[in-house]
């Protein structure tokens, strides 16, 4: 996207940011509902609409913001409510729950690889199309890899740091989660050390590379 405006730019970037950050929540809703708990459905959070999910601070100021200051994108969508006593087993059921947010944010990245095959097929003849799409798929790959791969790191409150509560024995389990208020703190320092991009970047170019792989990009 290097040849486009800072408009440009944001319009591309708009939806794949919006629905990576909604979809994923509401995904942790669907889940929670199939394993017995109703908190977020009844809150109406299992749903793809936006609006819903939408944190005025977390999804828009702070992306915004990063972006215009850094080039880079950061965001949260307001966390979707589970009540872990009412799931049917609750520590295996957490962690699937956990899972299924990164789950939706790879098959976003398989859709979003999917886009830019058609822009491609379309191509020259509808080129007013076409590009915005390739360029927009572009940028949904890559923020859903991202998000996917974030979300894993082991880290409280992350999904990843949930599934590793849910292994643990119960005891290393509550000790474990004594760290979550410093979660948080930890990834931040980690964005703004430049040390987050190492983190995450192998699992980055795996999950790009295997969603332009299944639709037959090469």
């Amino acid at each position: 996207m290097e040849g486009l405006t800072t408009i440009q730019k944001l319009a591309v970037l708009f939806l794949p940011v919006l629905f990576a950050i909604t979809v994923h929540e509401a995904a942790h809703g669907w889940m929670a509902k199939k394993l017995g708990d109703q908190t977020a459905s009844l809150l109406g959070r299992v749903t793809l609409n936006p609006l819903r999910h939408i944190d005025p601070i977390g999804t828009i100021v702070v992306p915004l913001a990063m972006f215009a200051l850094t080039g880079f994108l950061f965001g949260w969508a307001k966390p979707v409510p589970v009540d872990g006593r009412r799931l049917r087993q609750p520590r295996r059921d957490m962690a699937l729950v956990a899972i299924a947010g990164p789950g939706a944010n790879l098959i976003m990245a398989v859709f979003w690889a999917g886009m830019i095959h058609l822009g491609i097929i379309l191509g020259d003849n509808y080129a007013w199309f076409a590009l915005p799409m390739v360029y927009m798929g572009s940028a949904g790959i890559l923020i859903n890899a991202f998000l996917m791969v974030l979300n894993l790191i082991p880290i409280l409150p992350l999904d990843g740091g949930r599934v590793v509560a849910s292994l643990l024995p119960p005891r290393l389990a509550m000790q474990y989660a004594r760290l979550e208020p410093w979660g948080l703190m930890i990834v931040v320092a980690l964005l703004f050390s430049g040390l987050l991009g190492n983190v995450v970047q192998p699992g980055v170019l795996l999950v790009q590379n295997f969603s332009t792989w299944i639709v037959g990009l090469h």
